[in-house]
């Protein structure tokens, strides 16, 4: 895995590998994998992840960051 990789923002086409909603959180692993999770998966496994995983590209802040949808007659 080249560090461009694990530090790459993720997509909307990055699926969680558990769930395949969309991923917020990619774990690198030692051996070189890396897994996908979206951010209810990534809280479900995070002490787990933190122990195991050598770097976590962490993108959960961005679901914060998302504007409240416009009243309709601003549409």
């Amino acid at each position: 895995m080249t560090q461009a990789l694990a530090t790459e923002p993720l997509t909307a086409a990055d699926r969680c590998d558990r769930c395949g909603a969309r991923a917020y959180v990619r774990a690198i692993f030692p051996s070189g994998q890396c897994l996908l999770f979206c951010a209810h998966h990534a809280r479900q496994h995070a002490a787990a992840l933190r122990e195991a995983a050598v770097e976590l590209h962490d993108e959960t802040h961005l679901l914060a960051d998302v504007p409240p949808t416009a009243p309709d007659d601003e549409r």
